[in-house]
């Protein structure tokens, strides 16, 4: 029965500010860093085979200070984008209540809530955009892991592992909006291997 790990990156610079980060490439705070070393003590004795992150650093740092925290720091790390935070285009890097006095409250909530809305931007990723992203990255790669029985970490943010959970906890659309996913704390999905594939046995908040 394999374990999967989902790991939110500690709290960044811009989470402290306040900001839209997306995927501009910003480090962690300092709390972010103490997230980090506390996560990491949680998952001390759970056996970890395989660990996946996104590219950008506030999710490759949180797995480094984690691994070494737990005793693991040796091990390496794959890296994709396919994994990044969901792209907030033309928000990134502005202020969430500036933003939101700029456009309107209403508004501003639909850009971050609503599944299928995309905020302004050429680039920007509604959360089913981000879902379509993420999902073919999971069964290509960290599904194949987990049904070779393989433990497997990710660590990422918390729209690519609102997607993940998507997927795992047979989300609705309505449903998937509303999770929270917290920094710094890891989520164990003990995993069963069925005739149809994975099946979450039990999900556990460490």
């Amino acid at each position: 029965m394999p374990d999967l790990i989902l790991l939110r990156h500690g709290q960044s610079q811009w989470n402290l500010e306040n900001r839209f980060t997306g995927w501009v490439d910003i480090d962690l705070s300092e709390k972010g860093r103490e997230e980090a070393q506390s996560a990491g003590e949680k998952l001390r004795d759970i056996q970890i085979d395989v660990v996946y992150t996104s590219v950008l650093q506030r999710a490759i740092n949180t797995a480094k200070i984690a691994l070494e925290a737990a005793g693991k720091g040796e091990m390496e790390l794959i890296q994709d984008q396919a994994l990044n935070e969901r792209h907030y285009g033309d928000l990134q890097g502005l202020n969430k209540a500036e933003t939101a006095e700029k456009y309107g409250d209403e508004q501003v909530h639909i850009w971050r809530r609503s599944f299928d809305v995309r905020p302004p931007g050429d680039e920007a990723e509604s959360l089913e955009l981000t879902i379509e992203r993420v999902l073919p990255y999971y069964h290509e790669h960290i599904e194949k892991d987990l049904l070779a029985g393989k433990n497997v970490l990710v660590v990422a943010h918390g729209n690519s592992l609102r997607s993940l959970s998507y997927y795992l906890d047979k989300h609705t659309p309505d449903s998937i909006v509303k999770l929270e996913i917290p920094t710094g704390a890891p989520i164990l999905y003990k995993l069963n291997v069925g005739e149809s594939g994975l099946e979450v046995a039990e999900r556990e908040a460490l």
